[in-house]
């Protein structure tokens, strides 16, 4: 049964995985990170405990008017009056970063207030709505008061006037005269009624109210005590933190995979080239496939696990020395089809390439095959030109090189009229700690003794 296919979102669940594995170290250390950085973060943007109290403007009010005590219910005045009756005596300029007011639908001011504690909180709410209505009302009043003063003002300039209008009226009545004709009756009747409206509408000034409109402030009632800490709260940054700077570590893995060209699997690599990978050897080294660990980067790299690579393909490595020959031994069978005179390319910055032709030339010194080791520069490689019957054999590492690198080798080798016969893909791995020998028994002689006897 024929396997199918790897679609791209199996291909990306397979790099998660691998990142995971082989980068838990380091993804641990960011979410670590992350965590402590939202717990930083929370100093500035966690709230802590929120609650809020309401006040009431009652009467009628323009809105202007409604956003004009919004602002009165954060002056300092009414803060600093807060400030002073609070237990835990605060400033009101620390208050002022606490309190935000809003204007609700009902002529209702509406007063938010933060505090590190519950009880905190619902105190400062409390007591920021009382001194903001008392303040309210001292405002109010004196501008009641300078209200009724000016209505007093207009009134008596109203009687001087009535007054005076009273006398004219009089007077025009005296100058009518006592005759008793329809005429001067008609007259005195209008001018009675005249004077009657007069002192009708002074009556009605001294009996109209003399408030000026402004209606009282209540609160709504008390602020209720908050349960828990407002969003977002101290947990949820740090646990948000942990969490974004995690997938920020698996995509960036991800996208350093993807822009990274150099080619790792043997089909990528035998395309590039045009020719088939003979074999795959791992090639022992003292560091194997991690990176030194050289200076205090060096060192928390290594201990990260970051100092090794994550996306090379598994490696089957030999067993020991022998089984290693061996590999060597069959890609030597498979020259010897080939050309007689055969050219070992490796290119010059390329280590565990360099040490897998230096034991394949070994290797093919003592079993007497024509093997010549020959180092190019990977940016511009150039290729000795070709004799009666030549080939190369072109050794690298895997996720050395890229697709172009390996196809400009690969028409240098066609310029020089070189074939290559093929590619040896090298894997380092650190050498196997040595097996402790037995310790020999120290009786044994004494029991060889025993039994002849």
């Amino acid at each position: 049964m024929e396997r199918p296919p790897l679609t791209d979102d199996t291909v990306r669940l397979a790099l998660v995985g691998q990142v995971l594995r082989r980068r838990w170290r380091v993804l641990v250390a960011l979410a670590v990170l992350g965590a402590a950085v939202g717990a930083g973060a929370s100093v500035l943007l966690s709230p802590g405990y929120q609650t809020s109290s309401s006040v009431l403007l009652q009467g009628p009010r323009q809105a202007d008017e409604l956003l004009t005590q919004a602002e009165v219910a954060t002056s300092s005045v009414v803060l600093d009056r807060a400030a002073a009756v609070l237990p835990w005596h605060p400033s009101g300029a620390d208050l002022q970063k606490q309190i935000t007011t809003s204007v609700a639908n009902g002529n209702v001011v509406k007063i938010t207030v933060s505090a590190d504690t519950a009880e905190h909180a619902q105190q400062l709410a409390d007591q920021v709505a009382q001194q903001f209505v008392k303040y309210s009302g001292q405002l109010a009043s004196n501008s009641a008061d300078a209200s009724v003063q000016l209505a007093q003002e207009q009134r008596e300039s109203l009687r001087n006037q009535v007054k005076l209008t009273t006398e004219k009226i009089s007077d025009i009545a005296k100058t009518v005269g006592g005759d008793l004709t329809v005429e001067s009756v008609q007259v005195r009747t209008q001018l009675e009624g005249l004077r009657s409206s007069l002192e009708q509408a002074i009556n009605d000034l001294n009996q109209a109210d003399l408030a000026t409109g402004i209606g009282n402030t209540v609160v709504l009632g008390p602020s209720e005590r908050p349960d828990k800490p407002a969003a977002p709260t101290m947990t949820q940054l740090i646990a948000g933190g942990a969490v974004l700077f995690f997938l920020v570590g698996v995509f960036g893995h991800l996208f350093t995979a993807r822009a990274d060209r150099r080619l790792r699997g043997e089909p990528e690599i035998a395309s590039a080239l045009g020719s088939p990978i003979l074999a795959g050897v791992d090639v022992t080294t003292p560091q194997g496939d991690r990176l030194p660990a050289a200076g205090f980067y060096g060192k928390v790299r290594r201990l990260l696990g970051g100092d090794r690579p994550w996306l090379l393909p598994p490696v089957a490595t030999s067993a020991d020395e022998v089984n290693r020959d061996i590999r060597y031994r069959r890609v030597l069978a498979r020259l010897a089809t080939g050309p007689a005179d055969t050219l070992l390319l490796v290119a010059d910055d390329d280590k565990t390439g360099r040490l897998a032709a230096e034991q394949l030339a070994e290797l093919a010194d003592r079993l007497s095959v024509p093997l010549r080791v020959f180092e190019f520069t990977a940016a511009r490689p150039t290729v000795p030109d070709a004799g009666r019957d030549s080939g190369v054999l072109v050794v690298l590492s895997a996720g050395s090189r890229t697709a172009w690198e390996l196809v400009r080798l690969a028409e240098a080798c066609n310029d020089a009229g070189q074939e290559v016969v093929g590619a040896v893909l090298t894997h380092p791995v650190r050498s196997p700690a040595p097996e402790k020998p037995e310790p020999a028994a120290e009786d044994a002689p004494e029991k060889a003794l025993a039994g002849s006897a």
